[in-house]
């Protein structure tokens, strides 16, 4: 068995004899002990198993934050399969560049995930620029009791020289789908340091509002839960009202989510302030601004606590007092932090440079393997050195107590949502719509904590905004598209 369901198994074995085993799981008004998850676990185990799934199959889950999205993957985890995390809204190009990169030999998807499902089965779709896909599909089965669908395919399993069980995949600074491979160490890693810096326990209730298929849901969330056998608590209706309610009655004790949605929360003229002094409410994925750190400590009286991580790093840093919402703080317990140059030569504290992490956390493996050019003795992006440090393409600096401050990155990678957009990417997209030049792509912030993307296009012909952005929403993800298009003067 892989560590995902060896903490299972260690919760649950925990609890053996007690009443009602503790709840593991908590979904609106559905309540699963650890008892309960472990046995539903295992029976999905010999579903997937009788499907064909054995041990070093790569499976991907293209679901949203539901209890079924944990029990396939502690499922796969049983199986010694490898557990692939997908976004529900990846497009068909996305979809089939990950195919090539991961040799998936099954995709679990929801009923209304068409277009991707439409290109893995080989059907033609009304755009002619639509890439066939490379699998073959061999069968597609119903997940008994549920409206998912386990698509399997004729590939050979991917060999690596590491043994991986989680893959999750982010994107490189091209916008192309790069998985960051995770072996067990680097999962020990994470759910060691998450555990020990933010003080959970069996007693603690998790939730996260981002998706279960990034990093902060994956971090924050199921591996928060699971290592230290805590209770997790999911809701896949990602606004306020939903989350506000998670605080109150549920009683949640860590809470990660996006600036955006925190703003949103103390916008709130009915919202509770938390019941315990000792909630946690963790802002990552964006920059969190002074004015939705305030708004947020009037509502609920507690601070928002500033974050930072990464897919290839894991959780890096944290401001655990929330005094100062422009620095992410403190590295989280194990993990090292320092501001250098391209070739690794440490900045002196207060100067900017390249940020540099190394922790047990911090992947060394991606997929697919892609070599990169530089220049001399340079690392690249999101690569590392022989002892350990990672490069992560993000520019800061750290003060003589050695708080982290960032200010921006070196590529054109932004994140909207809390996921990552390359800007080249949605410009390469407008400029291949017959009547544009060229097209220039930025990142607004405001100061509810929200970012959009915003375009300016030199027209060589007519179109509309709208034209544009419907054409971005047929070949993106959702929160690539442009929020606002620009004419440039005499275009």
């Amino acid at each position: 068995m892989s560590l995902l369901y060896e903490w299972l198994d260690n919760a649950a074995g925990a609890r053996q004899g007690t009443m009602g085993g503790g709840q593991a799981l908590i979904y609106r008004d559905t309540y699963l002990s650890w008892h309960g998850l472990q046995h539903r676990v295992n029976r999905r185990a010999s579903e997937l198993k009788g499907f064909g799934i054995k041990a070093g199959d790569w499976v991907g889950l293209m679901l949203g934050g539901v209890p079924d999205f944990v029990v396939l993957a502690l499922a796969l985890s049983k199986l010694d399969a490898v557990v692939v995390p997908l976004d529900p809204t990846l497009g068909g190009r996305d979809l089939n560049m990950v195919f090539a990169a991961a040799h998936l030999r099954a995709l679990v998807t929801r009923p209304n995930t068409l277009t991707p499902f439409a290109a893995l089965a080989g059907t033609s779709p009304a755009d002619p620029t639509h890439e066939r896909p490379r699998a073959v599909l061999e069968s597609r089965r119903r997940v008994s009791g549920t409206l998912l669908t386990c698509a399997t395919f004729e590939q050979k399993p991917l060999r690596l020289h590491v043994v991986p069980e989680v893959v999750l995949f982010t994107l490189d600074a091209g916008g192309d789908p790069k998985g960051v491979v995770r072996e067990r160490r680097q999962l020990e890693g994470i759910g060691a340091a998450v555990g020990a810096t933010l003080e959970i326990d069996a007693q603690t209730r998790v939730s996260t509002a981002a998706g279960l298929y990034t990093s902060q849901g994956f971090d924050l969330g199921l591996c928060a839960a699971l290592a230290q056998g805590a209770g997790l608590v999911l809701d896949d209706e990602l606004v306020a009202a939903r989350l506000a309610k998670l605080l109150s009655d549920q009683g949640v004790d860590v809470l990660a989510a996006t600036p955006a949605l925190f703003a949103a929360m103390a916008r709130m003229p009915t919202a509770k302030p938390c019941r315990s002094r000792r909630t946690r409410c963790i802002s990552s994925g964006e920059s969190l601004t002074p004015a939705v750190a305030r708004a947020f400590r009037k509502r609920f009286k507690v601070p928002l606590l500033s974050c930072y991580q990464a897919v290839e790093t894991g959780p890096v840093a944290i401001d655990l007092e929330g005094r100062n919402p422009t620095t992410v703080g403190l590295p989280f317990a194990g993990v090292e932090i320092c501001a250098a140059d391209r070739q690794g030569t440490q900045m002196p504290a207060g100067v900017r440079g390249l940020v540099w992490v190394r922790a047990a956390g911090v992947s060394a493996s991606f997929v697919p393997p892609v070599r990169l050019h530089t220049r001399g003795s340079e690392v690249p992006i999101g690569r590392g050195l022989r002892d350990g440090w990672l490069r992560t393409g993000d520019i800061g600096s750290l003060d003589r107590d050695g708080r982290l401050t960032l200010f921006g990155r070196e590529d054109d990678l932004v994140k909207v949502d809390g996921r990552r957009v390359a800007l080249g990417e949605v410009e390469g997209c407008l400029e291949a719509f017959a009547s544009v030049r060229s097209a220039e792509v930025r990142l607004e912030h405001d100061e509810v904590g929200g970012s959009r993307v915003i375009a300016r296009v030199q027209r060589d012909g007519h179109c509309t905004p709208k034209q544009l952005i419907d054409h971005c929403a047929k070949h993106l993800a959702p929160h690539k598209v442009p929020a606002r298009v620009e004419f440039s003067e005499g275009g």
